[in-house]
């Protein structure tokens, strides 16, 4: 198939498959006599899965090194459960923070008492805050 066929098929722009193969994530693809790159059932199958593994937000990195270990499929799975295990403490990280952010951001919409911008307590919490160091 074709790279645009490729594309179609796992919803990737071409622009992403190329850079997959730039990044070494997807092997070179094979020539067509007119020049063509002809990719097969299993860049199909390498594809989707880098596209599975980027929409679960793995990082690039991460991403090849879950291919490098799944090429193997009789070595021992301790490592991607390790990636996997570390990938997870990270989201429940920036789940956390979102958290945090968001109770801070509620208790500033609450503090708005409408009136004028003059009075406005979020322009103010957004403000620079004056800590007694002196302006510079």
């Amino acid at each position: 198939m074709r790279i645009g066929e490729l594309g179609k098929a796992t919803s990737t722009k071409i622009e992403t498959i190329r850079y997959y193969e730039q990044a070494g994530l997807l092997p070179p693809p094979g020539r067509t006599s007119g020049n063509y790159r002809s990719y097969g059932e299993a860049h199909l199958a390498r594809l989707s899965f880098i596209r599975r593994a980027r929409a679960l937000g793995f990082g690039i990195d991460q991403v090849r090194a879950l291919l490098d270990l799944s090429d193997d499929r009789t070595r021992d799975c301790a490592t991607v459960d390790r990636i996997a295990t570390m990938h997870l403490q990270d989201v429940d990280r920036k789940i956390a923070d979102l958290k945090a952010l968001r109770r801070e951001l509620s208790a500033l919409v609450s503090s708005c008492e409408g009136g004028v911008v003059a009075d406005c307590r979020i322009v103010e919490a957004l403000g620079p805050t004056d800590r007694g160091e002196g302006s510079a």
